[in-house]
């Protein structure tokens, strides 16, 4: 018996993966979703999210993520658990790899978001996860009632990361290594704003103490100005410092970046080098980086998707 040959698999169930899965459902392609690790995606440890379109009053960002795959359920979209290792594209219909089996498609989106980057700091992997270093303040914030705590970073996400802790933490130290925050002005100002939040300028992180206890004792800083080295005594340590695209398994059929973010091709912000391979949302944007415009390259990815199998008479 031949293999079942899918006409839409989706990799990645965050608003691009799910958005995407909407649309090819409605036009009856039957897609099959991947989920990896992190089922939702990024969105899924956002407390509340304020500006995607249509809510007024905000919603948990969780509850969007479940909203938009119950929505995708209703009309069809089918939903697997694996994590893709491999794509290969050397014949039509493609095949996916993954760890157990594998999976023939005629077209696939590529879905697949970005992970948190760390410091690579001595300390820092050995205390990751429950030890007192993490890169989820929504996750793992209220472990952390009454105690310092320290947010390495000066964008956006580590704004909204030390904003989110004043609701726990005693002190949040925002730990920056230049003189000014790279946050949007809003974000900036409330950070600056805020009476919990101590800024600590021109510093970057040297070690995380505390591996020998098994816990975070302190962060070991070194400022960048004047070379001298101090320890901030805190219990947790939240690294918000960027993202790495999780492009691996599809770099033989995607083009990539020297950051590793999928490069479009033919004049399009969804279309790759392979006929029938798409990608959307934070895989192959780190310009804009919002749930809507992953939305939106989602939306697109599915349209392009089902006009190329139309064409093919698939």
């Amino acid at each position: 018996m031949s293999a079942k040959i899918e006409n839409v698999v989706i990799v990645g169930t965050g608003c691009a993966g799910l958005t995407a899965a909407i649309y090819t459902a409605r036009a009856n392609l039957a897609p099959l979703v991947l989920e990896g690790v992190l089922p939702g995606g990024q969105l899924t440890t956002t407390s509340e999210v304020e500006n995607f379109p249509g809510f007024p009053d905000g919603i948990d960002g969780f509850q969007l993520m479940q909203n938009l795959r119950k929505q995708a359920g209703k009309f069809g979209t089918r939903y697997e658990s694996g994590t893709v290792v491999g794509l290969d594209t050397a014949s039509w219909p493609y095949t996916l790899k993954l760890a157990d089996r594998e999976i023939k498609a005629r077209t696939v989106i590529v879905a697949t978001g970005a992970s948190p980057r760390l410091t690579g700091i001595p300390g820092e992997k050995e205390l990751y996860g429950g030890k007192g270093v993490t890169t989820c303040a929504t996750c793992d914030g209220a472990f952390y009632r009454n105690m310092d705590v320290a947010v390495l970073g000066g964008g956006d996400s580590a704004a909204e990361e030390a904003l989110f802790l004043t609701r726990f933490a005693s002190k949040v130290f925002l730990v920056h290594r230049r003189d000014t925050l790279r946050a949007s002005k809003i974000m900036a100002d409330r950070v600056l704003a805020h009476p919990k939040i101590v800024p600590v300028w021109d510093t970057v992180p040297v070690a995380v103490e505390g591996v020998a206890q098994g816990a975070v004792s302190g962060l070991k800083m070194k400022n960048v100005k004047t070379g001298a080295e101090s320890v901030l005594a805190v219990k947790g340590i939240f690294v918000a410092i960027g993202h790495v695209p999780n492009t691996a398994p599809f770099k033989s059929a995607v083009d990539t970046d020297d950051q590793g973010y999928f490069i479009p091709a033919h004049h399009s912000q969804v279309k790759t080098k392979t006929p029938g391979v798409y990608v959307a949302g934070d895989c192959a944007d780190h310009h804009y980086r919002q749930a809507i415009t992953a939305a939106g390259m989602g939306c697109q990815a599915a349209i392009e998707a089902e006009r190329w199998l139309a064409a093919k008479g698939g």
